[in-house]
């Protein structure tokens, strides 16, 4: 069997496990439900780690048959580690075990993994000029640490839809890569088999045309198992005297979810929290407070990480010397960090980028059309109300503002979103407002563009004075210029507009 066909059968049969997963845990409601820091808003099953395991012991069963590069690794080691840790996350999803309880279960597994499987770290490589930093003794206790963090980071890092299968579906092509050029086929196949069960999974859980909202979530279960398995094959393919890849590669190829765990949980400690305090200042988060959509940030997401998989990769390809490829790697850690210690810093320019990218934006309420005279209203009125189309509430409203700059062109009008904000209503809203700019073009100097909604998040504007590690007070400016305060409401009316209604208004 060909890879490529290997690809696609562990796809669908991810697929068809997670989609039977799902009915059953609907039938039993075990689902997460919304609730404290978590973001959604419907109760979903979550059985991403369904479709994973099941691949893990479909290539258990009879992947040596068909790939006999497989009888080189210690699959049954593996694959019961993963199994103990996908019942671990799975009994954290429903009962929420505490951190002491996972951390001595992960640690039992890493010992079976360094003990039976014959998989350890002894050696960190070259992270010194002429000095090669071997562990020794230490060896267990540092492939235990290593392995218990990383399955916690990518635990951490998995907070909205399509992410953290996206994470590891990037890292598990740079693994595939690192494993096909260095003729280490077992690994390959095991890499090739875990992508087509993350792409089953994936099928559910991203945004795209036709699925709004994830209708899994990948949950402990799957995060712990993906976690160990990422463990297992980056502390593999990087020892021993046939080693594919220097150690300090491995952080490249996992360069996200680490940067972010290690970061945020720097980052509560200097604010004197609990490491494991759950937050909303990861990355994504950051990316989500300036205005992108869950779907926008996942890609910003997933760009940063693939570039790190490039430069882990070309380091590799390059003979790039180890102690240059980890000098590198802490001056992007020491960016990373700083981006997440100083959100507030940051959140504006990512807006910025938001903007300069044409991105739709959350925070777009609506569309602003000013400025323009009373005798040109009726008019902007007319081509405004044959934009909005018939899918969405609206509130259509002209002001008028005592401006003396302004002229007699001293009208805006406002189309703002009388609905909840989602996916498809931002897209909308974007499209709208470049319909608009279109039809409008007769007024050359109108200004047509969204109307947002401020907040202290995505204000340019702030106090130059901070608390220690804490976010400023925003000097929010008084009121904003493109709203009706201050202005005099002439028309208002609330539509969900058909061509009936738009020649009814009209007249």
């Amino acid at each position: 069997m060909s890879l490529s066909l290997f690809f696609v059968v562990c796809l669908i049969v991810s697929g068809l496990v997670i989609r039977i997963g799902m009915a059953l845990m609907a039938r039993f409601g075990v689902l997460d439900h919304p609730g404290g820091h978590k973001q959604h808003d419907a109760s979903t099953p979550f059985v991403g780690g369904f479709g994973i395991v099941v691949v893990m012991f479909a290539v258990l069963a009879v992947g040596e048959g068909l790939f006999p590069e497989l009888s080189a690794l210690p699959l049954r080691v593996v694959v019961l580690g993963a199994a103990v840790l996908f019942v671990t996350g799975f009994a954290d999803d429903i009962w929420h075990l505490s951190f002491k309880v996972r951390f001595v279960i992960q640690a039992l597994v890493a010992v079976a993994m360094v003990l039976l499987g014959d998989v350890g770290l002894s050696s960190l490589g070259e992270l010194v000029p002429g000095l090669s930093a071997d562990l020794g003794a230490l060896a267990i206790p540092f492939t235990i640490f290593a392995t218990v963090g990383l399955i916690n980071a990518l635990n951490m890092i998995d907070g909205i839809d399509g992410l953290s299968g996206s994470l590891s579906f990037s890292s598990m092509a740079g693994v595939a890569m690192i494993a096909v050029t260095s003729g280490q086929m077992g690994y390959l196949t095991m890499a090739v088999a875990l992508m087509g069960g993350l792409a089953g999974f994936l099928y559910f859980n991203l945004r795209y045309p036709g699925n709004l909202k994830a209708r899994v979530f990948m949950g402990d279960n799957g995060s712990m198992l993906l976690g160990f398995v990422f463990a297992w094959m980056l502390i593999g393919l990087s020892q021993g005297e046939q080693a594919a890849m220097a150690p300090v590669t491995a952080l490249w190829l996992f360069g996200v979810p680490l940067l972010d765990t290690v970061s945020v949980m720097l980052r509560r400690v200097w604010l004197g929290k609990s490491p494991f305090h759950a937050d909303r200042h990861h990355l994504h988060h950051l990316f989500l407070r300036a205005g992108f959509r869950v779907s926008d940030t996942v890609r910003m997401v997933i760009l940063v990480q693939v570039l790190l998989v490039v430069i882990g990769l070309a380091g590799e390809y390059f003979n790039v010397p180890e102690y240059l490829m980890f000098g590198a790697f802490l001056m992007v850690f020491a960016s990373y960090f700083y981006v997440i210690f100083r959100p507030w810093r940051v959140v504006p320019n990512l807006s910025r980028l938001n903007a300069w990218l044409g991105l739709p934006s959350v925070a777009a309420r609506g569309v602003f059309v000013g400025y323009f005279t009373e005798a040109e209203a009726k008019r902007v009125l007319g081509n405004v109300i044959e934009d909005l189309g018939r899918r969405f509430e609206y509130r259509l409203s002209l002001h008028t503002v005592d401006n003396k700059a302004l002229g007699g062109s001293n009208v805006f009008a406002l189309v703002e979103l009388d609905e909840d904000v989602n996916e498809v209503t931002v897209g909308a809203t974007k499209a709208l407002m470049v319909q608009i700019k279109e039809h409008l073009s007769y007024l050359p100097k109108a200004q047509v563009r969204l109307f947002m909604h401020r907040n202290g998040d995505n204000d340019r504007r702030a106090d130059p004075r901070r608390q220690k590690g804490e976010a400023p007070k925003y000097c929010i400016r008084g009121g904003e210029r493109r709203s009706s305060q201050g202005s005099a409401v002439f028309y208002e009316v609330e539509l969900s507009v058909s061509k009936k209604d738009a020649d009814a208004v009209r007249v």
